[in-house]
């Protein structure tokens, strides 16, 4: 079974205010819009904006440097469906220089635990978390454990797979024999139809690290949690921004969709309603796959340290 319906399966059956502003250069969203034509309102998607820094980071894992006590935090995630609160505590914040774009996680976990240590093992039967960035034609999905390992994958709208000449790329030729149809989770009727999805493509470049506070697969003991800290180099993102010839790295100002997530294998007991799927904004449906509800991520020039919360 490919394992992009491996994982359909295995979230159908674990999962089954309109724009509101922040204070924190965040904002949560994605309430539901009858008019949509998606199950968020595509409007109300979460907003933030990543500031600039101007020296490299270390990937370590820890989130320790002063500019990640700077950054503007994510509000707590949400229930991916109904937008309620969830059990524990997890966000998320960016930044980027002009190499990398970096994103960090806090993840309030009790009882840090992970399996898989494979390179595109089915790392969502874990406990994870997951980034997905979209280009106008594309995205990429990416998730991490608490192992460090990394599951991957790129897709492409079917209706833009010609005239984008992915087909002269060995990763994304439909004869390749880990690239597969794709036709979403919860949400099967995308106006944008079916896409393709390639497990043969690697982010270039990409640092992936993971800190736990706690110990790791040790269930008698209480952990804190873990911490995830990633670069995603531009240069990299060279088929995202294809389609519509976005600058790498973005200019001031520049908007980007990308969406942030974390999957949980133990849910909160009833009455609670739990889909395991914790996100910074809510899609309204079990399917990440759907980039209108992706937060809308603003990329500025000004330095992180020269932003303050509003009071």
């Amino acid at each position: 079974m490919l394992r992009s319906f491996a994982r359909s399966t295995f979230r159908l059956l674990a999962g089954l205010g309109c724009l509101t502003a922040c204070t924190a250069g965040a904002q949560t969203g994605g309430a539901t819009n009858a008019a949509s034509k998606f199950p968020c309102d595509p409007a109300g998607a979460a907003r933030y904006t990543a500031y600039h820094i101007t020296a490299p980071l270390q990937i370590d894992g820890r989130l320790e440097e002063a500019v990640w006590r700077q950054a503007p935090k994510s509000p707590r995630f949400t229930d991916l469906i109904t937008g309620e609160p969830t059990r524990y505590d997890t966000r998320a914040a960016v930044l980027w220089d002009d190499q990398n774009v970096y994103v960090g996680f806090w993840v309030e976990e009790p009882n840090v635990a992970a399996t898989f240590t494979t390179h595109n093992s089915p790392i969502y039967e874990n406990n994870d978390v997951e980034v997905f960035i979209a280009g106008r034609d594309t995205y990429y999905e990416f998730e991490i454990n608490a192992l460090n390992t990394v599951y991957e994958v790129f897709f492409i709208w079917d209706e833009a797979y010609a005239l984008g000449g992915y087909g002269a790329v060995p990763e994304f030729r439909r004869d390749n024999p880990q690239v597969h149809p794709f036709n979403g989770v919860g949400f099967t009727t995308h106006p944008r139809g079916r896409r393709l999805g390639s497990w043969a493509w690697t982010f270039p470049g990409l640092k992936t690290a993971v800190h736990i506070d706690g110990t790791l697969n040790q269930p008698a003991d209480h952990d804190k949690g873990w911490t995830v800290e990633l670069a995603f180099p531009w240069a990299g993102m060279k088929w995202l921004a294809a389609a519509d010839h976005r600058a790498l790295p973005p200019q001031n100002g520049d908007v980007w969709r990308m969406d942030f997530s974390r999957f949980n294998q133990s849910k909160a007991p009833a009455p609670a309603k739990d889909s395991g799927g914790w996100f910074w904004s809510r899609h309204g449906v079990w399917d990440s796959h759907i980039p209108e509800c992706f937060p809308y991520i603003t990329f500025s020039t000004n330095d992180v340290k020269t932003w303050a919360p509003a009071k």
